[in-house]
């Protein structure tokens, strides 16, 4: 008797337990996070500021005036901005054009011998270049080339005389550029701009000629218009 007793009891508790069990809400699973790397895409246009500085190049000249002296350049400010459009390929590699334009102050070469007083002065640089560059996500190392441009000033001077000077030449250079924020990059430049050489011959029987070159490392800042964030790559 007591043995079907507890047969009973142990039916009725489990019978129970499997009621309970039916009743209970089904056990949800979550999947682990998908990692996500980030892929920073460069293509489309941007625009930008810089400032920096330029450096005479070649301070050498010839003249059949031995009594005439020149100046060594000194460092002059510049400041201006830049616009461009950009394609990345292959995955990593990125082709573009920029156009960029440069404000200088104190970028004065005089010549004189005490009565002749000769001076070259720019104020302004100018430059359409195409680059190729190499990105690591937010990083991109690059190479460009291209026409040069500066004011037409002339070689002006207290004496008449004919004035051979180029404002257009050619220019190559390269930079880091790093993007620190969605949409926003700041880049770091050397650029070089040769105007050829220029020459001038005076009424007073001076001749003159010179190397037109100059260095100049430049800071900016631009902006990508095409910006959305960076594409996710999942894993």
């Amino acid at each position: 008797m007591k043995k079907f007793l507890l047969g009973t009891v142990a039916l009725v508790a489990l019978g129970t337990a499997s009621a309970v069990a039916a009743d209970l809400p089904a056990r949800t699973y979550t999947k682990a996070p998908v990692y996500a790397a980030p892929v920073y895409n460069w293509t489309g246009f941007y625009a930008g500021v810089h400032i920096g500085a330029a450096f005479g190049g070649d301070d050498s000249y010839a003249t059949n005036n031995p009594g005439l002296t020149s100046n060594s350049r000194d460092a002059s400010f510049l400041g201006g901005g830049q616009v461009g459009a950009d394609y990345q390929f292959a995955p990593n590699w990125l082709v573009g054009i920029e156009g960029q334009i440069s404000g200088m102050s104190n970028g004065d070469r005089t010549f004189t011998d005490g009565a002749l007083i000769a001076r070259d002065r720019s104020d302004w640089l100018a430059s359409v270049t195409g680059r190729l560059g190499y990105t690591w996500g937010p990083g991109l190392i690059y190479a460009k080339g291209g026409v040069a441009f500066r004011d037409d000033n002339g070689l002006s001077a207290n004496i008449p005389g004919v004035t051979d000077r180029k404002s257009t030449g050619y220019t190559v250079g390269g930079g880091l550029e790093y993007m620190f924020a969605p949409a926003w990059s700041a880049k770091v430049e050397y650029q070089y701009y040769n105007f050829d050489t220029t020459s001038a011959a005076f009424t007073d029987g001076t001749a003159l000629s010179y190397k037109d070159d100059l260095h100049t490392v430049k800071v900016g800042l631009n902006y990508h218009f095409n910006w959305g964030g960076p594409v996710v790559a999942k894993y």
